[in-house]
């Protein structure tokens, strides 16, 4: 059955459509409804529906901000249904842009009017999934390669700047900005500890959703989730002379909203501003060591507010461990992750005073098993599942014992995880390289290119790849290659030069080569033969 969501903030409206009409003659279940779109939005994440029926306008997140969200993300589905009222059409043109079948009028919306609107949703649904063969990887979740893209910014833990501005070309993020900062913010609340986990999550997730909403409005931003208690702000500023009085009015108003809304606020700790994209780590590291310093009377501090002659507490930096995380976490090798946890409980034995260092150290590990893992999430919480307050409960530590023992704990169950997923993670890397090549086929590819695409060493992709395929990965090159030359040969639209162009050959001659080698014949024997 097609599984199909309602998202309105009347309950009149929401009782209406869920009555209008008998939804198992069109082969759908109804999962539920929601009052807002952040919900809706939460909701279209934990369970995937294909349908979407919402208000164009609803508080925390209007339709159609639900429906730019799902777009931008990269979510083929789901496809929406748009409710309106006579007064919103100028809105509409602009639904239309993203994944929206239909638009009705509330005031016009008979059974039959539904009826017709879900029959050309249903028909896209299944348009949509016979053409783009959805896929829940890592590859095709862009939302999630965007978390930990931005996760490995914020600590540094790109190999190069090139790989920087390769991946960030391959997702699209703009960084041509004068100058960035970062904050780094804690959710408080007096009543967290007497919560269950799953509704810290929720209240975390809805948080979090109202803070992106808010912020955005102010200046250009990027809000990433640490974990269940903090989170970061990434902001994209024009002027990094005049950027305080905005950030601290964005602040302030997301602190107040929050309050309203949920009863809990924020502290916050802005980083010195930076002018280049590879610095920014090194903002995000000034927040942290400010952040040692707030307190409930002053909740929000600026790092060049502190003076030069107060000694800050040191924050751990993790990038001292970069290639040897890059390692663990993209190519889930066990041994380098073991030598990385027992690296940094060496550096902490017997140092019973460097607590802060040692707890910032453990959430720092904590932020990357939760971001650059797919299901870290769920990995994560499996790990401490018997646990009060789960993997959370590193914040409930006291002493660098207590966290050096929460850090053994994470550091073989995580290992225990790697050995599990590698049974197939391998043949799965070298499955979406090669969905990558077909995308890709007319760019010049290489190995330490597309090595770099998939964040994972040129070496080890050569191992994968000679491993998991019939043959080895240039030879897949020039195979894919030449079988996409003899497409464009058979329309005879194209010269053999201008195929060696588009195709990425540095030259005919080499293209003439490569292609005799393959079939056996030269392309122009080929043409002559088949045209």
């Amino acid at each position: 059955m097609i599984n199909l969501l309602i998202a309105d903030d009347e309950p009149l409206i929401q009782a209406g459509i869920k009555s209008m009409i008998s939804w198992e003659e069109y082969n759908i279940h109804l999962i539920g409804t929601a009052a807002n779109g952040a919900a809706a939005y939460e909701m279209i994440k934990e369970h995937s529906p294909e349908i979407l029926i919402t208000d164009i306008k609803m508080p925390v997140m209007s339709g159609l901000e639900l429906a730019r969200k799902c777009q931008e993300e990269g979510r083929i589905l789901p496809v929406f249904i748009i409710l309106t009222s006579y007064e919103e059409f100028q809105f509409v043109k602009e639904a239309l842009t993203y994944q929206v079948v239909d638009y009705l009028v509330k005031l016009e919306l008979t059974p039959k009017v539904l009826g017709e609107a879900l029959k050309r949703a249903i028909g896209k649904v299944s348009e949509l999934q016979a053409s783009a063969q959805i896929s829940d990887s890592a590859y095709g979740n862009i939302y999630l390669l965007k978390e930990q893209f931005f996760t490995r910014l914020i600590l540094n833990l790109f190999e190069s700047e090139q790989q920087f501005a390769l991946q960030a070309g391959n997702l699209n993020i703009r960084f041509d900005y004068p100058a960035f900062a970062v904050g780094y913010m804690e959710i408080c609340s007096d009543r967290l500890h007497c919560m269950n986990s799953e509704k810290q999550i929720t209240l975390y997730t809805n948080c979090l959703q109202m803070t992106k909403e808010l912020a955005s409005k102010y200046l250009p931003c990027h809000v990433l989730s640490l974990d269940t208690k903090h989170f970061c702000i990434l902001f994209f500023l024009d002027d990094a002379a005049g950027y305080r009085g905005t950030i601290q009015k964005a602040v302030e108003q997301v602190s107040a909203m929050l309050f309203n809304y949920y009863s809990v606020t924020i502290h916050a700790a802005i980083g010195a501003p930076v002018t280049a994209p590879m610095l920014i780590a090194s903002s995000y590291q000034d927040a942290k060591q400010a952040f040692s310093r707030i307190t409930r009377e002053n909740p929000l501090l600026f790092f060049e507010d502190i003076p030069a002659s107060e000694p800050l507490k040191n924050v751990f930096n993790i990038s001292l461990f970069k290639e040897d995380i890059r390692k663990a976490y993209a190519e889930y090798d066990e041994k380098a992750l073991y030598d990385i946890f027992t690296s940094i409980m060496e550096l902490f034995e017997n140092q019973s005073t460097h607590y802060v260092q040692a707890l910032d150290a453990a959430g720092n590990v904590l932020y990357l098993s939760l971001s650059l893992l797919n299901d870290g999430e769920q990995i994560v919480s499996n790990i401490f599942e018997n646990r009060n307050n789960g993997y959370r409960s590193l914040y409930e530590l006291t002493n660098v014992e207590q966290i050096m023992e929460w850090l053994k704990v994470l550091r073989d169950g995580l290992c225990d995880s790697f050995a599990a997923h590698n049974k197939d993670y391998k043949n799965h890397i070298v499955i979406n390289v090669k969905k990558y090549i077909k995308e890709h086929i007319k760019e010049k590819l290489t190995l330490n290119n597309v090595a770099e695409v998939f964040n994972i060493s040129p070496n080890y992709l050569s191992v994968l790849f000679s491993k998991y395929n019939d043959t080895g990965f240039t030879d897949y090159i020039n195979h894919s290659k030449i079988e996409a030359a003899k497409e464009m040969m058979s329309g005879g639209d194209y010269k053999i030069y201008e195929i060696s162009d588009i195709l990425g050959f540095e030259s005919a001659f080499y293209f003439s080569r490569v292609f005799k080698k393959i079939t056996g014949v030269s392309p122009r024997d080929y043409m002559n033969k088949n045209l």
